[in-house]
Protein backbone atom coordinates (compact mmCIF):
# COMPACT_ATOMS: atom_id res chain seq x y z
CA UNK A 1 0.00 0.00 0.00
CA UNK A 2 1.37 3.40 -0.99
CA UNK A 3 2.09 6.03 1.66
CA UNK A 4 0.91 9.57 0.97
CA UNK A 5 2.65 12.29 2.96
CA UNK A 6 1.45 15.86 3.16
CA UNK A 7 4.01 18.26 4.56
CA UNK A 8 2.30 21.55 5.30
CA UNK A 9 3.56 24.76 6.82
CA UNK A 10 1.20 25.84 9.61
CA UNK A 11 -1.53 24.21 11.61
CA UNK A 12 -5.21 23.96 10.85
CA UNK A 13 -6.96 26.21 13.36
CA UNK A 14 -10.61 26.01 12.35
CA UNK A 15 -12.41 22.88 13.54
CA UNK A 16 -14.45 22.56 10.33
CA UNK A 17 -11.27 22.38 8.20
CA UNK A 18 -9.70 19.89 10.63
CA UNK A 19 -12.88 17.80 10.53
CA UNK A 20 -12.88 17.78 6.73
CA UNK A 21 -9.23 16.64 6.59
CA UNK A 22 -10.01 13.95 9.18
CA UNK A 23 -13.00 12.74 7.15
CA UNK A 24 -11.01 12.43 3.92
CA UNK A 25 -8.12 10.84 5.83
CA UNK A 26 -10.47 8.14 7.07
CA UNK A 27 -11.84 7.59 3.58
CA UNK A 28 -8.30 7.37 2.19
CA UNK A 29 -7.35 4.60 4.63
CA UNK A 30 -8.92 2.10 2.21
CA UNK A 31 -6.39 3.08 -0.47
CA UNK A 32 -3.23 4.34 1.21
CA UNK A 33 -1.53 5.28 4.43
CA UNK A 34 -1.79 9.05 4.94
CA UNK A 35 0.66 11.06 7.03
CA UNK A 36 0.07 14.76 7.61
CA UNK A 37 3.21 16.48 8.86
CA UNK A 38 2.81 20.06 10.05
CA UNK A 39 5.76 22.44 10.07
CA UNK A 40 5.78 25.50 12.32
CA UNK A 41 5.06 28.61 10.30
CA UNK A 42 7.49 31.43 10.93
CA UNK A 43 6.26 34.81 12.07
CA UNK A 44 6.48 37.46 9.41
CA UNK A 45 5.87 41.22 9.65
CA UNK A 46 2.80 42.80 8.07
CA UNK A 47 4.76 44.36 5.18
CA UNK A 48 7.92 42.27 4.97
CA UNK A 49 10.93 43.27 2.94
CA UNK A 50 12.79 40.84 0.68
CA UNK A 51 15.33 39.94 3.37
CA UNK A 52 12.57 39.08 5.86
CA UNK A 53 10.76 36.94 3.28
CA UNK A 54 14.01 35.15 2.42
CA UNK A 55 14.71 34.47 6.10
CA UNK A 56 11.23 32.97 6.59
CA UNK A 57 11.53 30.85 3.45
CA UNK A 58 14.95 29.58 4.57
CA UNK A 59 13.76 28.61 8.08
CA UNK A 60 10.68 26.85 6.72
CA UNK A 61 12.74 25.12 4.00
CA UNK A 62 15.20 23.79 6.57
CA UNK A 63 12.32 22.20 8.50
CA UNK A 64 10.53 20.89 5.41
CA UNK A 65 13.64 19.23 4.01
CA UNK A 66 14.19 17.27 7.24
CA UNK A 67 10.65 15.85 7.02
CA UNK A 68 10.71 14.51 3.45
CA UNK A 69 10.81 10.71 3.57
CA UNK A 70 13.76 9.09 1.82
CA UNK A 71 12.96 7.77 -1.68
CA UNK A 72 9.61 9.55 -1.87
CA UNK A 73 8.20 10.99 -5.09
CA UNK A 74 7.82 14.70 -4.30
CA UNK A 75 5.18 17.16 -5.49
CA UNK A 76 5.53 20.78 -4.47
CA UNK A 77 2.37 22.86 -4.67
CA UNK A 78 3.12 26.20 -6.30
CA UNK A 79 1.42 28.60 -8.66
CA UNK A 80 3.94 27.96 -11.45
CA UNK A 81 3.33 24.20 -11.31
CA UNK A 82 1.57 22.05 -13.87
CA UNK A 83 -2.22 21.96 -13.70
CA UNK A 84 -4.13 18.70 -14.01
CA UNK A 85 -7.79 17.86 -14.04
CA UNK A 86 -8.84 15.17 -11.53
CA UNK A 87 -8.42 12.35 -14.05
CA UNK A 88 -4.96 13.66 -14.95
CA UNK A 89 -3.86 13.70 -11.32
CA UNK A 90 -5.20 10.16 -10.91
CA UNK A 91 -3.19 9.02 -13.95
CA UNK A 92 -0.07 10.69 -12.56
CA UNK A 93 -0.46 9.01 -9.15
CA UNK A 94 -1.18 5.67 -10.80
CA UNK A 95 1.91 5.98 -13.02
CA UNK A 96 4.06 6.82 -9.98
CA UNK A 97 2.80 3.67 -8.26
CA UNK A 98 3.30 1.51 -11.37
CA UNK A 99 6.89 2.77 -11.51
CA UNK A 100 7.44 1.21 -8.10
CA UNK A 101 7.24 4.24 -5.82
CA UNK A 102 5.82 3.35 -2.41
CA UNK A 103 5.80 6.91 -1.04
CA UNK A 104 4.42 10.14 -2.50
CA UNK A 105 4.91 13.45 -0.72
CA UNK A 106 2.97 16.67 -1.34
CA UNK A 107 4.48 19.87 0.08
CA UNK A 108 2.38 22.95 0.86
CA UNK A 109 4.35 26.10 1.68
CA UNK A 110 3.58 28.88 4.09
CA UNK A 111 2.13 32.33 3.56
CA UNK A 112 5.11 33.45 1.46
CA UNK A 113 5.36 30.24 -0.53
CA UNK A 114 8.24 27.79 -0.80
CA UNK A 115 11.97 28.36 -1.07
CA UNK A 116 13.55 27.47 -4.39
CA UNK A 117 15.64 24.96 -2.43
CA UNK A 118 12.47 22.97 -1.68
CA UNK A 119 11.06 23.38 -5.18
CA UNK A 120 14.28 22.12 -6.75
CA UNK A 121 14.08 18.97 -4.61
CA UNK A 122 10.71 18.05 -6.14
CA UNK A 123 10.03 15.55 -8.89
CA UNK A 124 7.07 17.66 -10.02
CA UNK A 125 5.51 21.05 -9.43
CA UNK A 126 1.74 21.03 -9.12
CA UNK A 127 -0.70 23.94 -9.27
CA UNK A 128 -4.41 23.76 -8.54
CA UNK A 129 -5.04 27.22 -9.97
CA UNK A 130 -3.51 30.61 -10.61
CA UNK A 131 -5.73 31.80 -7.76
CA UNK A 132 -4.53 32.06 -4.18
CA UNK A 133 -6.28 29.98 -1.51
CA UNK A 134 -6.09 30.06 2.27
CA UNK A 135 -3.61 27.38 3.35
CA UNK A 136 -6.09 25.65 5.63
CA UNK A 137 -8.71 25.40 2.88
CA UNK A 138 -6.10 24.30 0.40
CA UNK A 139 -5.13 21.37 2.60
CA UNK A 140 -8.75 20.20 2.54
CA UNK A 141 -8.80 20.60 -1.25
CA UNK A 142 -5.58 18.59 -1.62
CA UNK A 143 -6.76 15.71 0.57
CA UNK A 144 -10.07 15.63 -1.31
CA UNK A 145 -8.30 15.53 -4.68
CA UNK A 146 -6.02 12.72 -3.50
CA UNK A 147 -9.12 10.82 -2.38
CA UNK A 148 -10.82 11.53 -5.72
CA UNK A 149 -7.71 10.30 -7.54
CA UNK A 150 -7.78 6.97 -5.69
CA UNK A 151 -11.50 6.59 -6.41
CA UNK A 152 -10.79 7.18 -10.13
CA UNK A 153 -7.82 4.77 -10.09
CA UNK A 154 -10.07 2.11 -8.53
CA UNK A 155 -12.96 2.73 -10.98
CA UNK A 156 -15.36 4.04 -8.34
CA UNK A 157 -18.04 6.56 -9.28
CA UNK A 158 -17.29 9.23 -6.63
CA UNK A 159 -15.69 11.63 -9.09
CA UNK A 160 -18.76 12.08 -11.28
Amino acid sequence: MVTINIIAVGKIKEKYFADAVKDYSQRLSAFCKLNVIEIKDEAIPQNPNDAQISAVLKKEADLILTKIPKDSYIFVLCVEGEQFDSEGLAKKISKIQVNGESSITFIIGGSVGLAEEVKSRANARLSFSKMTFPHQLFRVMLVEQIYRAFKIINNHTYHK
